[in-house]
């Protein structure tokens, strides 16, 4: 009876445990957000990512987190927080939420043509949010009278095609000094073997000749017997 008390204390234990451990990141946005009201942007920024360290796929801790390094100008990182909180927020709402924020800091920055993407993507997920509407129309109306800032956004897609061409014709000038060595190597092999025939020729030659030379003397030789008196011996009769 006592092991059956023990193991139902041990239960309840473990699942108060995992209660906490599943709380606290909830917790400590709770926390944060109470440091945000308070206008204290490095305390909630630090209980926010005390948040994330305990549930790192929390959506409303990366927002509050980009929310509250924007508070602090911390622009490119607070975009960053936006964006990770936008990829895996289910929430249309919410989402729309990040991408507003992040055409707020990219308007901020003179980057209308990014703000003005940004916007859009805020008003797929709420078309009824009136305020991002106002910044996309304020968007495109500064981007009309600064085409600079669509000539680098072009200029950029330019340079990245530029780039891509570049290192197809580094790929294509490799492969034709590739195909260029192999004729060499191909080249080179015809010549040695047309020296080596050639070699082969000379030396059939050279034996050719020899051998002439030799048969000629072989036969001068022959002659120059012939010529000469031989001993006569007697014949027999039969």
């Amino acid at each position: 009876m006592r092991d059956c008390y023990r193991y139902i204390i041990l239960i309840v234990m473990m699942v108060c445990t995992l209660s906490l451990q599943a709380q606290s990141d909830r917790g400590l946005i709770r926390m944060g957000n109470r440091a945000f009201h308070a206008q204290k942007w490095t305390k909630a920024e630090i209980n926010y990512r005390k948040a994330l360290a305990k549930n790192s796929s929390n959506s409303q801790a990366l927002y509050n987190l980009g929310c509250a390094l924007l508070q602090q100008d911390k622009d490119s990182m607070a975009v960053e927080q936006f964006e990770k909180a936008s990829k895996i927020e289910n929430n249309p709402f919410r989402r729309s939420k990040s991408y507003h924020n992040i055409g707020v800091i990219m308007q901020k920055q003179r980057q209308y043509a990014q703000a003005i993407d940004a916007y859009k993507m805020s008003l797929r997920d709420n078309p009824g949010d009136n305020e991002t509407r106002y910044n996309l129309a304020l968007c495109k109306k500064l981007l009309k009278n600064n085409p600079n800032q669509q000539n680098k956004k072009n200029d950029k897609n330019k340079d990245k095609n530029k780039n891509k061409d570049k290192k197809n014709q580094k790929n294509k000038k490799e492969d034709q000094n590739q195909n260029k060595k192999g004729q060499n190597q191909d080249k080179n092999k015809n010549q040695n073997q047309r020296h080596e025939q050639k070699m082969s020729r000379d030396n059939a030659d050279q034996l050719l000749n020899a051998a002439i030379q030799q048969e000629k003397a072989t036969k001068q030789k022959m002659q120059r017997n012939m010529s000469q008196p031989k001993s006569r011996n007697l014949d027999k009769n039969w």
